[in-house]
This record gives C-alpha cells, sequence and structure tokens, in this order.
C-alpha cells in the first residue's frame, strides 16, 4: 500500500456534485479529492453512486449540479476522449473493446500510427510489446479479442489505459473477472502505478481487496456521501457501518409463515450457467418469499432468467412441485406457472406505446377469445378490476403504459400475474425507480400473494426489503451461495457480511488508527 502523505498533490477535484435521472438521484451534493500517487478507493452498496461517481470522473456521466476542478481550474468534460486529453481514462466493468481487431490494435486504438485510415498492424504490436513490459498479463497480440474470455478483455482494458498514458484511471471493478493469480498482479500494477505519481480511483466491493490495496476511501450510501477516511483509520467493519448505516425495518407488512407441509413449489438443483453462476441449490415453497441476496454481478439476475427461460443452464435441473421441467423459452415458463417482474420495466417487461390492457392480457391472450381473436370486453372488465386492485392511478386502461408513472408501469406488471396467477412469481429488483408510495404497495402485493399461496422468488439490491419481506435469504457471492439465512437469522449486517465475504466474529476488526 502506498503510504498516504503530505507530498500527494490534488489532481482532480469534485466539488458538491449532483446527478439526476429524472426524478431519481444517483447522487446528491457529493464532494471528493483525488491526489496524485494515490489509490482512491470508492466503497458502497449496490445502487450507492459509487459507479456514477468514476463515470463523471471519466466524462462518462457529467453532473447534474456542481463543479469539476482539474489542477485547480474548472472543466466541463462532455464526453470520455475529453477526459482522456487531459490524462484520465476509464476501465469499465464491461469491456468496451472491437472485437474484429487484435490484441494489439485494441490496446492502440484511437492512437494509433495509421496509413490512410487502415490501421498498421506491425506497428500496433511493436507499441503493444513496450506497453506489454509494464503489464505482463501474457497476452497474444496478434489474437482476435472477438471470443476472448471476459478476464482477458479486461487485460486488454487496462493495458489499453496504460497505452494512452493517463495519470489518473478510473477502474470500476476490475477483479471481478480476474482470478486470484491476475488480481494480485492487477494489484501490483495498481501500485506502481502511484509509484511513478499516477492516480488511481478503484470502485469496488470487494472489502477485503480495497482495504490491503487503498490509500483513502470514500464510503457512498444512496448516493450520499458518508464520510472520507485514510488507510490509517480505515476497517471493514467501519466500511461496512458506512455502507449500511442503521439499517432499520419499518412499516414492511406483516407476513405470514408458510404452514409446515406447505408444498415445494419450485426447486433448484446444481443449477449453472458459465462463471456467472457456478452451483445452485434452492427451494421456494407455498406461501413462501426466498430472497436472492448480493452483490450486482453475484449471479442472482442470471438465476433468475433461468427460472423464467431466458437463458439455457449448463447444468443442473428446475424442478415444479418435485417434477423436472426444461424451460427453453419464456412461453415455456409462462405455460408451466411461473411468472416474472423483470429487472427493466422498460426493456424486458412491458410495450410502452401499447395500452395498460394490453400488456396486462399479453401472456394471457388466447383466454379472452377464440382462434387468437380477443374479446374486448371481456379483456376490459377484467383489466379494470386487477388495475383496480394493484392501485394504478388514474384508471385508464385504454392509456398508453407510457404516460404512466415508473410506479404505476411496475404495477401494471403485477396485474399481469393476477390476470392468471401462477404457481411461481419470480421478482428481479420489484421496487427499482418507484417512489415511496409505491414501494409500500408493492410490498402489500409481494405478501398478499404469498398468502394466497404463491412461491415467490425475489431478488432485491435493497437491504431493507430483503430483509422485511423474506422468509428465507440465500446470499450468493461470485456465483455460489454464500449462506442462507431464515427466521431471526434474517438481520441486515448478517446479510451484507455474508454478500461482502466478510465472516460477521471480523465486527470488532482492526482498527489501524
Amino acid at each position: 500500500m502506498t503510504a498516504e502523505g503530505t507530498k500527494a498533490q490534488p489532481y482532480i477535484e469534485l466539488r458538491n456534485v449532483s446527478k439526476r435521472y429524472g426524478a431519481t438521484r444517483a447522487l446528491e451534493d457529493v464532494s471528493v479529492r483525488v491526489d496524485s500517487g494515490l489509490v482512491h478507493a470508492l466503497v458502497g452498496e449496490n445502487g450507492a453512486g459509487k459507479s456514477t461517481l468514476g463515470k463523471m470522473i471519466g466524462g462518462i456521466e457529467t453532473p447534474s449540479e456542481g463543479t469539476i476542478l482539474l489542477g485547480g481550474e474548472p472543466v466541463s468534460f462532455r464526453n470520455p476522449r475529453q477526459a482522456l486529453a487531459a490524462g484520465i481514462a476509464v476501465i469499465q466493468q464491461e469491456p468496451a473493446l472491437v472485437g474484429s481487431l487484435t490484441v494489439a490494435q485494441n490496446v492502440v486504438l484511437g492512437d494509433e500510427d495509421a496509413a490512410y485510415g487502415v490501421l498498421r498492424r506491425r506497428e500496433a504490436r511493436r507499441r503493444f510489446e513496450e506497453i506489454a513490459e509494464r503489464a505482463p498479463f501474457g497476452l497474444d497480440p496478434d489474437r482476435e479479442v472477438e471470443g476472448l474470455p471476459i478476464a482477458e478483455q479486461q487485460k486488454v482494458e487496462i493495458t489499453r489505459a496504460l497505452a494512452r498514458d493517463a495519470r489518473l484511471i478510473v477502474m470500476d471493478e476490475p477483479t471481478s473477472a480476474l482470478g486470484r493469480q491476475e488480481s494480485e498482479a492487477l494489484h501490483e500494477i495498481v501500485r506502481q502505478l502511484c509509484r511513478e505519481g499516477r492516480a488511481v480511483v478503484y470502485v469496488s466491493h470487494f472489502l477485503e481487496e480495497i482495504v490491503e490495496l487503498a490509500d483513502r476511501f470514500t464510503i457512498l450510501r444512496n448516493g450520499r456521501l458518508i464520510e472520507t477516511i485514510g488507510s490509517a483509520r480505515v476497517s471493514i467493519p467501519r466500511l461496512v457501518k458506512g455502507m449500511l448505516g442503521e439499517a432499520t425495518v419499518l412499516d414492511m407488512p406483516e407476513k405470514a409463515a408458510p404452514g409446515p407441509d406447505a408444498p415445494v413449489r419450485l426447486g433448484l438443483k446444481g443449477l449453472r450457467r458459465g462463471k456467472a453462476v457456478k452451483s445452485v441449490d434452492l427451494e421456494v415453497r407455498a406461501g413462501e418469499i426466498v430472497a436472492l441476496a448480493g452483490l450486482v454481478g453475484s449471479g442472482r439476475t442470471e438465476v433468475a432468467r433461468m427460472v423464467v427461460g431466458a437463458d439455457r443452464p449448463d447444468g443442473g435441473s428446475i424442478e415444479l412441485d418435485g417434477e423436472p421441467v426444461t424451460i427453453s423459452n419464456p412461453r415455456q415458463a409462462i405455460r408451466a406457472g411461473i411468472g416474472f417482474v423483470p429487472e427493466d420495466r422498460g426493456e424486458q417487461g412491458l410495450l410502452l406505446d401499447l395500452s395498460q390492457r394490453m400488456n396486462v392480457t399479453l401472456p394471457h391472450v388466447n383466454s379472452f377469445g377464440r382462434a387468437g381473436v380477443p374479446n374486448v370486453r371481456n379483456e376490459k372488465k377484467v383489466v379494470l378490476d386487477l388495475l383496480g386492485e394493484v392501485g394504478v392511478d388514474p384508471l385508464r386502461p385504454e392509456r398508453s403504459v407510457r404516460e404512466l408513472s415508473g410506479g404505476n408501469q411496475q404495477k401494471v406488471l403485477f396485474a399481469r400475474w393476477l390476470t392468471q396467477t401462477p404457481s411461481v412469481l419470480v421478482l428481479d429488483e420489484p421496487t427499482r425507480g418507484v417512489d415511496i408510495g409505491a414501494k409500500w404497495t408493492i410490498y402489500n402485493l409481494i405478501v398478499d400473494l404469498a398468502r394466497r399461496g404463491l412461491a415467490i422468488l425475489l431478488i432485491s439490491s435493497e437491504i431493507e426489503e430483503v430483509v422485511g419481506l423474506a422468509h428465507r435469504v440465500v446470499v450468493m457471492r461470485r456465483g455460489e451461495q454464500a449462506g442462507v439465512f431464515e427466521g431471526e437469522e434474517i438481520q441486515a449486517d448478517r446479510v451484507m457480511h455474508s454478500a461482502l465475504g466478510v465472516e460477521v466474529e471480523e465486527q470488532e476488526g482492526i482498527d489501524r488508527s
């Protein structure tokens, strides 16, 4: 770890920056100073704003409010190219590479020696070899990037940032796809960059990793700055406490536990898919809410997509009511009695330009008519009742879904699965992007559906939802089950420690003060 000292000089400073997306605030009045020669870690839960802040530094996002200072002078980056010209490079979690070009060409892309617009492979290879001496990842410079494993692509991204001689490099979850040995190699590169006087902004949720690596830590929670501390005062318990705050569960609907003889509706046995999901075993009984908890990239959504037929598993089995089933697509899932409220309602759940009525009845259109011709009168009556039941306001079933607020759009998705109630309902981030009033309505809907006997698999990044709604919590980390909690064991700190890979016994921690 590079010692934090008085010789560190500010490279970039963000003063009172905020970022809004419509009515949603991703960042609120955050001030951060990044000094040369230091590793500056951004720490927080899912949705805390750490990636948004990193993107703002790198010109991918622009602040809605506030000021960015570079070398003490105000700057306004409109795009990553402008930030790169100022010496700032960003390595995002999802590599942005040109698959048809070689590794060497991708590394020098945008700064290459070209003749008549054609990239010279020989010159690109020569320059790559010079850079590779500083980043010995063992990459084949002549191999095309297309088809490279994600870990190899991440190495290409890191090497490209070094090629551009960036003075500040933002790394967003750079080791999420790397093995232990590769991660250690990256850490040594980061340390070397800082020894050269460069700055590294390091976004990660692997706390043990950043405590060993970083010199300064900025903790974010719900888009707000909690504190910035140096390595001398850091400990894992302090970081976790800052991330969680005083986690409480207030005004959640009372959940009734399923009976001891409740049948198992959904069973997953050894379910796996690539590196994203290595093996998952779980059961959801009738009337039970089982939450899949974990950080982004832990494999939660990938499990949901296999259950609803959006992705095919590489191995393992899915059982419904004790019988193995093959679910190759979402249509088969619906026929088997599985409903799905996806993470992105606009892209994956709703047809925004169609009416609310049509969106509600879309999976069940054959039930409202004959030979594929819907009985609109029958549809209108049923949909009006359902939209009223879930609290859509105003009640105008023939108006397009696009005209509704985010909360009302989400309620339309719930109404869809009340039309013909499935036996299993998979909910992926069911309250994302909705206001507090809509949240409480949706919470009550979820609990009520469980009371009716549905088996509910809930995925949520909000710890209050997980603790307040679930009868049982299965925590995932790096594609594997990291812990299972039920009853009184379901506590915010226990769940988060498991998701972060921190033992509960470390609560007392080692404080370096």
